[in-house]
């Protein structure tokens, strides 16, 4: 089945859906293509039983992994760490993307920047709109993704009905300062490759390793070097140089900032003067214990899970 969007300034969007049920709880997955100017989007979308007539969330994915394999992770016999799956069963018709020079979208031959994703994440939103003919969208970026994220809230508030900035990256991040040693680096090439193995750290940089279940960690680092053969260095560029992208004052919508206890990324030093900067009275400041960096793949993922679901269901004036 192909769909045409027409869309303004002369854009045309293009989605190819692919549906095929993939559990027994009814919850299905279906695979979009959004084409603009020239680049190529991957979307996945998961929902129960219809996607009509539901509250719409996007995801916006981190600096190394692809939405999929980072939001929709399948686990052999623990299911509750695919977010997507417990979105959709909490009544949600959720998409994640993959940003170009991720996953399965297009991987331009140059350097890729976070203000090209946001324009990825733009084109994706503004597709999801009409396919649902619905006016606005909740929004949930993790790592990266707070970035582009945050800078599409900045210019499309009108869309967004609730943002979740979870994992969001702050210039004095332990992180970042470990990013801008590598700077040359990562301007030497647009890409670079990474082994099934070296995806695994990321779950315990400043984490306790008992707050990881060795099977996830395997299942999210085979799942990860399968999709993304080659990384882009363009994130990595723009966090070691061009931090802070996002303007608090400007992100008008209910917003909830959450990371974990031992996130190296985020932290309250250098997230609560953003968070006190936010325009919206309602806005939720939330610390899960038990999580770091990768909080959704750890032990205190379902609290994140349940915060997440309470704010974004949340009908309160």
């Amino acid at each position: 089945m192909r769909r045409t969007v027409t869309l303004g300034l002369g854009m045309a969007l293009y989605a190819l859906a692919c549906s095929a049920s993939l559990a027994a709880d009814g919850i299905t997955g279906a695979e979009h293509w959004v084409e603009n100017a020239g680049i190529r989007i991957y979307v996945w979308e998961k929902y129960a039983d219809k996607p009509t007539g539901k509250k719409v969330v996007v995801l916006a994915h981190g600096s190394a992994t692809a939405g999929r394999e980072s939001f929709d992770l399948q686990v052999p016999g623990k299911p509750s760490y695919s977010l997507m799956d417990r979105l959709a069963r909490e009544g949600f018709d959720v998409f994640a993307l993959d940003t170009r020079g991720f996953g399965r979208s297009t991987h331009p031959d140059t350097h890729m920047t976070t203000a090209q994703a946001k324009d990825d994440l733009k084109a994706t939103i503004d597709y999801v709109l009409k396919l649902r003919g619905v006016s606005k969208v909740d929004l949930l970026a993790w790592s990266w993704g707070t970035q582009y994220g945050g800078m599409y809230v900045m210019d499309h508030p009108g869309t967004v009905e609730k943002y979740v900035s979870y994992a969001q990256m702050h210039a004095n991040s332990p992180d970042v300062a470990r990013r801008r040693a590598r700077i040359d680096a990562f301007r030497a090439t647009p890409y670079i490759t990474i082994p099934e193995a070296g995806w695994k750290p990321r779950f315990t940089s400043m984490a306790p390793a008992e707050v990881n279940e060795s099977d996830v960690v395997d299942a999210f680092a085979k799942a990860a070097a399968k999709v993304e053969v080659k990384t882009a260095t363009g994130p990595q560029l723009d966090l070691a140089t061009i931090l802070p992208m996002v303007n608090a004052r400007l992100v008008s919508v209910p917003t909830m900032l959450i990371h974990g206890q031992y996130d190296d990324v985020a932290d309250t030093d250098g997230l609560l003067p953003f968070f006190a900067q936010l325009p919206n009275p309602r806005k939720a400041y939330v610390v899960v214990p038990d999580a770091g960096h990768m909080m959704h793949l750890q032990k205190g993922h379902r609290l994140f899970q349940q915060e997440v679901v309470g704010f974004l269901k949340d009908a309160a004036p």
